[in-house]
């Protein structure tokens, strides 16, 4: 992005930001009532107020975001070591891929929490080493003097434009909002010994994530201020040539000694492996502990259950990895998953979560708006022209786009379509309007004979009972 002249510094930070949000947001508000149920996964909370076939419908949807989710993680790995290594791009992947699964298989739970410590040490430590080598390089000049000057390429800070205000909001909401619709998050925090701890590894990640930005950040600026005509790179610029994404293992390969870019490589390998895990062990606790053993085979023991996640973390690897064959349409299946979890998961999570009206037949209403506004508000990654122009909407060069916030206008109809038909249907049954027996998820509330009030007849007769003794005596 640093390298990319419309995204910049600016776009950077807010990116940043926002996932510094989402863990900030999680402590505060998800980590309190999804460990007061008692949840293993986050999907428990819809077992039990909506009932299983809610419950499995959710499952299913982030089987397939963790699925997808997985070969952009891997490409990135996969890239990052073709470039390094000077090996085939496929074979990189498909090794990184064996490596990944095989240590989750080994590991669980405790080979996430290892990644993670180790991801901190090299992504810290590591890229620290690497950044002054990068800026020091007698082809990068000092970033200073092309933050803001069109120099040997476009000015760092990135060139964001006033339309485009509107779309800069909704991605910071998009990404730090959307975060919370991943299991990935939140088994971590369902993993935590107690609540406080929970809430203090949310809040010590919100700011540990803005300090390790800070030696990335410095190499993408370096290598947009770097003379590649003078490097064995050579010219045009990896932004020219498409390549601008492929940035940091350029400048690792390019600017630094060969043992400094192994280094540099090695903390790549961390936080993608972290990331690739997760996903991995997101997919397998979804599918062991929401459909195996709540629908499929709900008298399963231990032993089978945990058969059910090895089984489930191959195939899901497996799946994802061989999803890095489309490599020109990888990146559209991870923001489509994105911001599935932004615009259905995430309001879904909060309804059962904090609104007590919220019922099964407001749940299915919310997915169907958000899947019809989503195909009406039209998608640039996927080819889909907009029917519903928002205000601002322009055709540039034969295409319409959208520069309302579209996503987050997406995702609060969710929350007010799941309000509002939950609340309808309470209604319709509560008063009679629709027969009980139409009622599939129980939602009419179950009048009962009032008993008498122990407290308050017991009184009145005691008194009455007084009353009678004193007018007798």
């Amino acid at each position: 992005m640093m390298c990319t002249p419309s995204m910049g510094l600016i776009r950077v930070i807010v990116l940043f930001l926002s996932y510094s949000s989402t863990f900030i947001l999680g402590g505060l508000l998800f980590v309190k009532p999804l460990r007061e149920r008692n949840c293993v996964t986050m999907l428990d909370s819809f077992n039990i107020k909506y009932g299983k076939v809610i419950m499995a419908g959710m499952s299913l949807i982030l089987l397939v975001i963790d699925a997808t989710w997985l070969p952009g993680t891997l490409t990135g790995l996969g890239g990052t070591m073709s470039v390094v290594l000077d090996l085939p791009y496929s074979l990189c992947v498909w090794i990184s891929a064996a490596v990944i699964i095989i240590y989750t298989l080994m590991g669980g739970l405790y080979s996430v929490a290892y990644t993670d410590i180790i991801q901190l040490v090299l992504i810290l430590g590591g890229l620290s080493i690497c950044a002054p080598f990068v800026m020091v390089s007698p082809h990068t000049l000092d970033i200073s003097q092309t933050l803001m000057n069109n120099t040997l390429n476009a000015p760092w800070i990135g060139q964001p434009e006033l339309k485009k205000t509107w779309i800069m909001i909704d991605n910071f909401l998009y990404f730090g909002v959307g975060g919370l619709g991943y299991q990935a998050l939140h088994q971590r925090i369902l993993a935590a010994s107690s609540t406080t701890s929970a809430k203090i590894s949310c809040f010590a990640a919100a700011f540990l994530i803005l300090i390790f930005s800070i030696p990335s950040i410095l190499i993408g600026a370096a290598a947009a201020s770097t003379d590649w005509n003078q490097t064995t790179y050579g010219s045009p610029s990896p932004y020219e040539r498409g390549e601008a994404s492929q940035s940091l293992p350029i400048a690792l390969q390019y600017l630094t000694p060969t043992s400094i870019s192994i280094i540099g490589i090695g903390c790549v390998a961390a936080a993608v492996m972290s990331s690739a895990d997760s996903a991995l062990l997101s997919a397998s606790s979804v599918f062991t502990n929401n459909i195996y053993k709540n629908i499929l085979r709900p008298q399963a023991s231990d032993r089978e259950s945990q058969w059910a996640v090895r089984v489930s973390v191959v195939v899901v690897g497996l799946v994802g990895t061989s999803l890095t064959v489309v490599n020109n349409r990888i990146m559209v299946f991870w923001f489509l998953g994105f911001e599935v979890c932004y615009i259905i998961i995430f309001p879904e999570l909060v309804c059962v979560l904090f609104f007590n009206i919220s019922n099964g037949y407001g749940a299915i209403m919310g997915v169907l708006v958000a899947l019809m506004l989503k195909l009406l508000s039209g998608d640039t990654l996927l080819g889909i022209e907009p029917v519903l122009h928002f205000p601002g909407c322009t055709l540039e060069d034969g295409v319409y786009v959208q520069y309302a916030p579209v996503k987050t206008i997406s995702m609060l109809s969710t929350i007010a379509a799941i309000l509002l038909f939950s609340y309808l249907a309470s209604f319709l049954f509560n008063k009679g309007v629709l027969p009980e027996k139409w009622d599939v998820y129980k939602v009419k509330a179950q009048h009962s004979p009032v008993p008498l009030s122990p407290v308050g007849g017991a009184i009145e007769e005691e008194e009455n009972e007084e009353r009678n003794i004193n007018n007798s005596e």
